[in-house]
């Protein structure tokens, strides 16, 4: 079974929470309609699709994850979605207040809030909270966008905090422990360390999903793969 577009206005949480954690189909409009109206008209250029969330809760699930970071969560979509398919941990990085807020609510309409948090902060106010795995939707993409393409004004965006936050995010990934997952869809602007290999790849989603676990220390003489 899979709940459709046809059957969003007549889905609840708990129905569509039922089918995701029995591994079953559910289109992005049958949850988004618990998203506010405002976030639902840009779901498909910034909120993970439901189908990549439930891939990336299987890998987890496969690889025995546990606890997971999602830099840039946003409204939660991902979180709150992946946590439904499966018992890991999720936090959510988030640098708009109003976003932190709509995604706490949508972790309660759901009831995986005991397992879902949300920071509102930026990855370099916060740093990299410990976990098992980190996963990155480009979300660092926005500062290189058109003003009329970004999702607001309320934060600073620009190349400037680009370069700043590609750089932060390069040294975190080079220097996590051994045994670090890391999942991107569709990238996440920089380059994934040699200490890396990649274990999971789906290119059949409407971006790459890709997962890396972290196998050695990097080499003093490091070579640099695109991520």
């Amino acid at each position: 079974m899979q709940i459709a577009e046809s059957e969003a206005s007549e889905a609840d949480p708990r129905q569509i929470g039922d089918a995701l954690r029995a591994g079953q189909g559910v289109d992005d409009e049958a949850f988004d309609q618990f998203i506010t109206h405002e976030d639902r008209r840009v779901s498909s250029e910034y909120w993970t699709p439901v189908v990549v969330a439930t891939r990336a809760a299987q890998w987890l699930e496969y690889f025995g994850a546990r606890s997971v970071v999602d830099i840039g969560s946003g409204v939660g979509k991902f979180c709150v979605a992946a946590a439904l398919g499966s018992d890991c941990r999720f936090t959510g990085i988030e640098h708009r207040v109003r976003l932190v807020t709509a995604a706490c609510a949508l972790a309660r309409t759901f009831e995986v809030d005991d397992r879902v948090t949300f920071l509102e902060s930026t990855v370099i106010d916060a740093g990299w909270p410990k976990a098992d795995a980190y996963y990155l939707y480009n979300p660092f993409g926005e500062n290189l966008c058109r003003h009329e393409y970004q999702l607001d004004r309320d934060v600073e965006l620009g190349i400037d905090r680009y370069k700043r936050e590609i750089s932060a995010a390069e040294r975190f990934i080079e220097h996590a422990p051994r045994g670090t997952f890391l999942l991107t869809y569709n990238g996440f602007g920089g380059r994934v360390a040699d200490s890396y290999e990649e274990v999971a790849v789906d290119r059949e989603l409407p971006y790459e999903l890709r997962m890396w676990r972290k196998t050695r220390q990097t080499s003093a003489g490091r070579v640099w793969r695109n991520g």
